[in-house]
C-alpha cells in the first residue's frame, strides 16, 4: 500500500498522471479489491507534511482509494502548500486502512492505541487515527478530537470507534 502510494503521488507530481493499480498488487494484496476507508500520512524529517483520508470508502476498490488519497494528500491538505517533486525522497509515507466505524456509548469502550475515533456535532466532526504519538489515554485522545474539529468540552458529541491496520 505505501509503494502505490508513492508511485501515485511521483507520477502525479512529474506528469499530472493519475495511475492505476497494477494487477500484481491484487495478487499480492487480494483484500485491495475490497472497498475501505483510506488515510494516506505524509511525514518529512519527522514533521506531519499532509495527511486526508475517508472514514467509508468513495471508490470501488482499496487500491483506488488509496491512490486518489495519496495525491489529495500530496497535494489538498489545506494545512500545508502542496508537495514538491523535490520533496519526495525524504517523504516517509503511511497508509491507514479503516474497518467499519461502530457508534460507542461510553469511553471505557475506547482504547487509543487500538481505536481511531470519530467525533461529531451537528456540522463539525474530526477524525484522530489509532496509535498517534503523544496521545496516550482515552481523555487525550478524544480532547484531541474535540479540538481538531473546533467542538467545546461542554457540547454534546456523537462518538464512533474504528479500528485501522497501518502499513509503513
Amino acid at each position: 500500500m505505501v509503494r502505490l502510494a508513492a508511485e501515485a503521488i511521483s507520477a502525479f507530481l512529474r506528469r499530472q498522471q493519475i495511475i492505476e493499480p497494477p494487477e500484481s498488487l491484487f495478487f499480492e494484496v487480494p483484500a485491495a479489491l475490497l472497498p475501505a476507508g483510506v488515510f494516506v500520512c505524509l511525514k518529512r524529517e519527522g514533521r506531519l507534511r499532509g495527511c486526508i483520508g475517508t472514514t467509508e470508502p468513495i471508490r470501488k476498490t482499496m487500491a483506488a482509494e488509496v491512490i486518489e488519497i495519496a495525491i489529495g494528500a500530496a497535494t489538498r491538505d489545506p494545512r500545508f502548500p502542496p508537495l514538491e517533486w523535490a520533496e519526495l525522497d525524504d517523504l516517509e509515507i503511511s497508509v491507514d486502512v479503516l474497518g467499519p466505524s461502530e457508534r460507542v456509548s461510553s469511553l471505557e469502550a475506547l482504547d487509543p492505541r487500538r481505536y481511531g475515533i470519530v467525533v461529531r456535532s451537528g456540522e463539525r466532526h474530526s477524525v484522530l487515527l489509532p496509535d498517534l504519538e503523544g496521545i496516550n489515554s482515552v481523555a487525550a485522545q478524544v480532547e484531541a478530537a474535540r479540538e481538531k474539529a473546533g467542538l467545546g468540552s461542554d457540547e454534546v458529541i456523537e462518538l464512533l470507534r474504528f479500528e485501522a491496520t497501518r502499513y509503513r
